[in-house]
C-alpha cells in the first residue's frame, strides 16, 4: 500500500490552507493544535526554509512530516483540484460571501459533471456534497451561522418563500454566468437541525445526445430502432431513478424530431430542451397532471407523445388510449427488468389484451461506471469475487481494478455507460401476453435477447469496468 492510499485528509482540514498555499509550498494538512500546524511536505524540501516561510504566512508554529514527492503530488491533485484540471473551477473557502460561494459552487459542480449538489445541516456542522458518476463526495464544510444566509439566497433565486421553514418547497433556477446557461431544480426539505437543499443540475441542450453513443450493443440498438420506426404503440424504458432513462428518451426524440411530426412531452420537470418539441411542465398543484396533459395532448393532433413517467393506472390508461389511436408513446416505468414492465402494467389494472396490442418495445437500463483508462491496473481474477450461485458467461483470467489518478480525481473511475436489455414485442410474445403467460424466458433466449447482467458482464470482460461495479446486476441474474 502506498503513502497516498494510507493518508486521508478530512474536509475541515482542507480549509487550514488555501489551494494556492498548498500548491505553492507543496504541503498538505495533517494535524493542528492550539498554536501549531503539522503539515505533510516533500522529502526533498528544505524544511528549515519551508517552515520559516509558513510560520510567517500562517502566524503559527509549523511542524513538518516529510513524505515522498510522488505522494504529495497525488494528494494535492486529489484534495486541492487546480483550475487547469477543472476549467473555470473556483476554490471555495470556509469564509465566504454567500453570492460568490453559491455561484462558484454551482460552476464547480457543473465542471465536475456532477448531477446534484447536497447542502445539509447537522447538530455541529454543515456540509456540501456533490454527486459525481452516481457517487456522493463531500467537498466543503460551512459554519453554522453562515448556513441560513446561503439557504435564503437559494430560496430567493428560485422564487421560494424565505419565511417558510416548516414545509418542503420546490423551485427552479435559471443559472447564467459568463457563457454558461442551464436550469437547476431546487428541492428544500425541513430536517431536524435546518433545511436540507438539493440542487439538480439539468442539461438544457439535447442536441449532443446520440443513441449510438449511449451504450447499446449493435444487436440491441437494431431492436430498439425497429420499435422506434413503428407508426404507433408504446415504447417503455424501465430502471431506477438516475439510471439515464430520460437521456435515452431524448436521444430517441432527437431521432424522431422532424418538421413533419408534431411532438409533445409532459415532464416533471423538463430536463432537456430540444428545438421543435413542445414541452409541458407538470404542475399537479393546479391540476396539471400526467393524465390531464395526455387527455389534452390527444386534441393537439400529435404524432409522438412523451410522458415523463407512468405512475398510476390513470396515466397508464391514457397512454394506452393514445397508442390505440395511432400515436407513438414514449415513457418510463419503474421495474427491475424489461419483461417486468409487462407484469407491472397488468398489475396496475391494464387488461393483458390491451398491453399485447399496444406495447411494441420494452427496455431496461442501468448506468455502470467505467474504469479510468489512465490508471486502471490489471491483476489475476479470482472467481470467488462473483456472487454466489452466479454462473459466468465466459471464463475470465485477468481483470482490471480501480486505482486513482489526477485524471479521475483519484476515484479510479471516469465516466459512465448505460447497459440495456431490449425486448421487441413480436406477434408470438404479444400472444403470450394476451394469454397471461409471463414465463417466456425460452422465447427470449431463442431471439438472442441479452439481459442486463449479460451486457454488464461484457463490459467487465472487455476490461472497461470492475467486478464491484457490476456485482448488483449479476445478483439479479
Amino acid at each position: 500500500m502506498s503513502f497516498t492510499e494510507e493518508i486521508t485528509i478530512l474536509t475541515d482540514q482542507l480549509h487550514w490552507l488555501t489551494k494556492d498555499q498548498a500548491w505553492h509550498y507543496r504541503v498538505l494538512p495533517k494535524a493542528k493544535s492550539n498554536h501549531s500546524f503539522l503539515l505533510y511536505c516533500e522529502e526533498s524540501a528544505d524544511q528549515n526554509v519551508l517552515s520559516s516561510e509558513l510560520e510567517i504566512l500562517l502566524n503559527s508554529e509549523i511542524k513538518l512530516a516529510p513524505i515522498p514527492a510522488e505522494s504529495i503530488a497525488r494528494l494535492l491533485s486529489k484534495y486541492y483540484i487546480k483550475d487547469n484540471v477543472i476549467q473555470g473551477s473556483a476554490q471555495l473557502s470556509l469564509h465566504h460571501d454567500a453570492d460568490n460561494f453559491l455561484t462558484n459552487l454551482i460552476q464547480e459542480a457543473k465542471n465536475l459533471k456532477s448531477s446534484d449538489i447536497h447542502i445539509e445541516s447537522y447538530e455541529n456542522k454543515c456540509r456540501v456534497r456533490i454527486r459525481i458518476d452516481g457517487m456522493m463526495v463531500e467537498r466543503y464544510l460551512l459554519k453554522k451561522d453562515e448556513y441560513p444566509a446561503l439557504i435564503n439566497k437559494i430560496k430567493i433565486l428560485s422564487n421560494l418563500d424565505i419565511a417558510e421553514k416548516r414545509l418542503p418547497q420546490d423551485g427552479r433556477i435559471n443559472f447564467k454566468y459568463n457563457d454558461q446557461q442551464f436550469d437547476i431544480r431546487v428541492s428544500i426539505l425541513p430536517t431536524l437541525y435546518a433545511e436540507k437543499v438539493v440542487l439538480r443540475l439539468l442539461n438544457n441542450d439535447a442536441t449532443e445526445i446520440d443513441l449510438n453513443s449511449l451504450g447499446f450493443s449493435e444487436f440491441d440498438l437494431d431492436n430498439y430502432l425497429e420499435g422506434v420506426k413503428k407508426p404507433n404503440g408504446i415504447l417503455l424504458i424501465s430502471g431506477p431513478t438516475g439510471s439515464g432513462k430520460t437521456t435515452t428518451l431524448y436521444a430517441t426524440l432527437k431521432l424522431l424530431n422532424k418538421e413533419t411530426r408534431n411532438i409533445l412531452t409532459i415532464e416533471d420537470p423538463p430536463e432537456y430542451t430540444l428545438e421543435g418539441i413542445n414541452q409541458v411542465q407538470l404542475k399537479e398543484s393546479i391540476g396539471l397532471s400526467f393524465e390531464m396533459a395526455l387527455r389534452t395532448f390527444l386534441r393537439q393532433d400529435p404524432d409522438v407523445i412523451m410522458v415523463g413517467e407512468i405512475r398510476d393506472i390513470n396515466t397508464a390508461n391514457m397512454a394506452i388510449r393514445a397508442a390505440l389511436t395511432g400515436h407513438i408513446v414514449l415513457s418510463t416505468i419503474h421495474t427491475n427488468s424489461a419483461w417486468g414492465t409487462v407484469s407491472r402494467l397488468i398489475d396496475m389494472g391494464i387488461p393483458p389484451f390491451m398491453v399485447a396490442s399496444t406495447l411494441n418495445t420494452t427496455v431496461a437500463q442501468r448506468l455502470v461506471r467505467l474504469l479510468c483508462p489512465h490508471c486502471k491496473r490489471k491483476q489475476e481474477f479470482n472467481e470467488q469475487a462473483y456472487p454466489k450461485q452466479f454462473k459466468p458467461f465466459a471464463k475470465v483470467d485477468d481483470h482490471y481494478m480501480p486505482k486513482g489518478c489526477d485524471q479521475c480525481y483519484h476515484t479510479g473511475y471516469k465516466g459512465r455507460k448505460a447497459v440495456y436489455e431490449v425486448i421487441p414485442i413480436d406477434q408470438q410474445l404479444a400472444f403470450e401476453i394476451k394469454n397471461g403467460n409471463m414465463y417466456v424466458q425460452e422465447l427470449l433466449n431463442e431471439r438472442g435477447i441479452q439481459t442486463l447482467a449479460q451486457n454488464a458482464f461484457q463490459l467487465f470482460y472487455d476490461g472497461l469496468t470492475s467486478i464491484e461495479e457490476i456485482f448488483p446486476l449479476l445478483l439479479n441474474y
